[in-house]
């Protein structure tokens, strides 16, 4: 199994890397946590490869995407006649992963009957397939991740304190995209190599210092897996721009949920659109929609972080908190909308739309 490298220039990215070359042949169990789409299977992989293990078996099990007793047999394995539909033996996981790796994803799902059947193999390598009185014993690397918070999980009484010890010997915790723009840039240059041969050597330009702007400060909620989609997409369309300008309305950083849009005050959006109106009419050659909804949107969101920014005192820490954004992200916006710290007090009204945060 080939692993996907890990790409990355942040700071935090190289502790990672000297962190799998320094525990890849400890076999001490490691929990991987970070958001949904940074890449904990691909962490997995490269501890993997450069463990001596390399080349043994490496067995990864979802553990959120079958139910308590499936998922116990799937583990464990089972005897002929255990169960119901159990016409034969069955080897688990664990014994299939014997002297390789088994990578226990979405640990966090595991309900707590399983957890304590869990703690049972890590404490002694042993465990009995369901419906055998035999003891089967896995010299099993055990690697677990979650995008979950077992410490909150723990606290809750949802996950056994005993196995969440036993299993984060070793924790490496991956930063969400948005937090390392930095990385971005390779990224990009990673995947357009890599998709080059899937659409038939098919390649697309680079993106430009004002595209790459842009992916820089937007949120990525779905971390490297959305950029990856996106660098899909845009093998299709072979335009940046409209790429670009499609993420923005799903970045809830920016435009906000359905009821942050209805808290907006009323007043100003009709102001906007009243500024808007006698700009465009339906005969000139400069009406469209997409033109005129994005400067009202930028109107609406000039008005709001100018309002942040004076209460703050353009404190970019407390102002990025208040509005759910990167500190990037509002640098960006600062520098596109032209926000300037000018107007020491703000209207009313600006005064009214802050009280929605």
């Amino acid at each position: 199994m080939m692993a996907t490298p890990f790409i990355g220039i942040s700071e935090s990215i190289e502790r990672i890397r000297e962190l799998i070359h320094l525990v890849a042949d400890t076999r001490l169990n490691i929990l991987i946590t970070g958001e949904t789409g940074t890449g904990k299977e691909v962490v997995a992989q490269n501890l993997y490869q450069n463990s001596q293990r390399k080349g043994k078996p490496f067995i990864k099990v979802n553990c959120a995407a079958l139910p308590d007793g499936l998922l116990e047999s799937e583990l464990f394995g089972y005897e002929r006649g255990a169960f119901t539909g159990a016409h034969r033996n069955k080897r688990g996981k664990f014994d299939l992963a014997h002297q390789g790796v088994i990578f226990l994803d979405e640990i966090g799902d595991m309900t707590p009957s399983l957890q304590s059947k869990l703690l049972r193999v890590l404490q002694s390598g042993e465990f009995s397939p369901l419906g055998s009185e035999k003891e089967v014993r896995s010299d099993a690397w055990v690697i677990a991740a979650t995008n979950q918070d077992l410490e909150k999980k723990v606290k809750e009484r949802l996950f056994r304190e005993d196995l969440y010890y036993r299993l984060s010997t070793i924790k490496i915790y991956i930063p969400a995209l948005r937090d390392r723009p930095e990385d971005i840039p390779p990224l990009i240059d990673y995947y357009i190599e890599e998709y080059s041969s899937i659409f038939c050597r098919k390649r697309i330009p680079k993106p430009d210092f004002d595209t790459m702007e842009k992916l820089k400060a937007y949120s990525w909620p779905g971390n490297v897996r959305e950029l990856q989609n996106m660098l899909s997409r845009c093998w299709v369309s072979g335009n940046w721009k409209d790429i670009v300008h499609d993420l923005y309305p799903l970045d809830r950083s920016f435009a906000g949920s359905r009821s942050e849009e209805q808290a907006f005050d009323r007043d100003s959006i009709f102001d906007v659109f009243l500024d808007l109106k006698g700009k465009y009419s339906h005969d000139n050659e400069t009406f469209s929609l997409k033109k005129i909804t994005k400067e009202a949107t930028d109107k609406v969101e000039k008005e709001i972080i100018s309002s942040v920014l004076d209460i703050t005192d353009w404190n970019l820490t407390k102002a990025s908190k208040i509005l759910k954004i990167s500190s990037n992200t509002i640098r960006y916006k600062i520098s596109d909308l032209d926000i300037k710290k000018e107007r020491k007090y703000r209207s009313l009204k600006g005064a009214r739309l802050l009280m929605t945060f």
